[in-house]
């Protein structure tokens, strides 16, 4: 009878075993063989696909952002998943904030790349991080409408640190005129008006900025305004004796200014910052940033799950001990740190784990995400392993890098069962 039930028991086990060979073993064995032989399959190549691993400047580069992921990517996602976990149990909606922060759990890492690709993108007309940081950022410190204007022919101004300055001191009662070219007329200001000639006022310097440019080959009379010409609203204008400013003011709609008997015999200069090229942004795909930004997008797909995962250990706390540390006076920030978060200890490392093993294996964040500049900065070891063996005709090295990432998943593999015996045992 004995017999008997064992084979009924193989029988059952029997397509799970071919399944589990076919898929798993088989794979690994044919993986672990062709790691030491070369890229023609035909020579035995010894270890030297594996000292390849420590020579390879793009496998070097996977692996230390491999060691970053591993570092960040799970201790960030698991903090925010405890602090979500335990606040939402405060709250009247803590449910649906749940669904919210664990919806994009259901949406695949192909679909989660391509919405952080235009996520990150440098237009902030198009990335909405860009545009969130532009719009910061111009709050305080607004970009100039005149990025691209510089002095034409025979101009009165030259350059001097960024704007630009009269050569010749001006004089009051006489009108000066500060012609530049240059900005395209859909920049310019939206109070632009037609330019004016400015008229000359008694110990007063007075003067005029604009648009010296007309349309049309030999149309227009240069240094002088014409009825096509649009004055430079708002530019601001500084009188400057022995390296001082002495007074200033900001040009009217038709670019005409007017400053005091005290900018008599000063030069007017035209500050840098009337010629501040607009901010664009951070570029967060570049090779300094492009790492962080695609754990960030990771860490918004799995905040979730640890907080599902915590928040159901969480359910399991004994609520007596939590109110037993506020009867004695623990603060809510001591009761959190000193009674909550050991008693998560095992969940919390349940997921930690998962995550580790989780990251290791990366790879469409990266390979959709990072554009085509900044991928071997972004590089992982998966991505590593699908560029020699499909794109560089490397399969050796390949499956070496195959070979090398399950010996980096098996020890936290190991940690895991171990701890989950030990959980079972209790």
């Amino acid at each position: 009878m004995t017999g008997t039930r064992r084979t009924v028991a193989a029988l059952f086990l029997l397509p799970a075993l071919v399944l589990l060979g076919a898929l798993v073993v088989y794979p690994i064995g044919y993986s672990l063989v062709r790691s030491f032989y070369n890229a023609s399959g035909d020579g035995f190549a010894g270890f030297d696909n594996y000292k390849t691993l420590f020579t390879d400047d793009g496998i070097r580069t996977a692996l230390k952002n491999n060691v970053l992921w591993v570092v960040f990517a799970p201790a960030v996602a698991t903090a925010l998943g405890l602090v979500f976990a335990v606040l939402t149990e405060r709250v009247r909606w803590g449910t649906a904030f749940k669904l919210v922060v664990f919806m994009p759990m259901a949406i695949s890492m192909l679909a989660a790349g391509i919405i952080f690709r235009l996520v990150y993108d440098q237009d902030p007309d198009k990335g909405v991080a860009n545009a969130v940081w532009v719009g910061v950022h111009d709050t305080f410190a607004q970009s100039s409408a005149f990025p691209k204007a510089h002095p034409g022919r025979d101009s009165p101004l030259r350059p001097d640190q960024g704007g630009f300055v009269t050569k010749v001191p001006v004089r009051a009662g006489q009108p000066v005129t500060l012609p530049l070219v240059g900005v395209a007329p859909d920049q310019l200001p939206d109070d632009a008006k037609k330019a004016a000639a400015a008229k000359p006022e008694p110990g007063k310097v007075t003067g005029s900025t604009w648009q010296d440019f007309t349309r049309g080959r030999g149309v227009g009379r240069l240094g002088a305004p014409d009825p096509s010409e649009v004055g430079y609203a708002g530019m601001r204008i500084e009188a400057v004796k022995d390296g001082k400013v002495v007074a200033s003011t900001k040009a009217s709609g038709d670019g005409t200014f007017t400053l005091p008997a005290a900018a008599d015999g000063a030069l007017l200069r035209l500050p840098a910052g009337n010629f501040r090229e607009p901010y664009n942004g951070v570029d967060w795909l570049g090779p300094a940033l492009v790492t962080p930004s695609i754990i960030g997008s990771y860490v918004w797909m799995w905040a979730g799950f640890a907080m599902v995962l915590i928040a159901a250990g969480l359910a399991g706390v004994p609520r007596e001990l939590l109110e037993a540390a506020r009867v004695d006076g623990a603060t809510e920030w001591q009761v959190f740190r000193k009674v909550t978060v050991p008693l998560l200890a095992p969940v919390l490392a349940v997921v930690v784990v998962t995550l580790m093993i989780n990251v290791l294996k990366v790879f469409d964040l990266v390979f959709i995400i990072a554009p085509g500049s900044s991928q071997d900065d972004a590089n992982v070891l998966a991505l590593e392993l699908y560029r020699k063996g499909f794109a560089e005709g490397q399969p050796g090295i390949a499956s070496a890098i195959s070979v090398f990432l399950l010996l980096l998943v098996i020890p936290v593999m190991l940690f895991n069962v171990r701890r989950l015996r030990r959980e079972v045992r209790r």
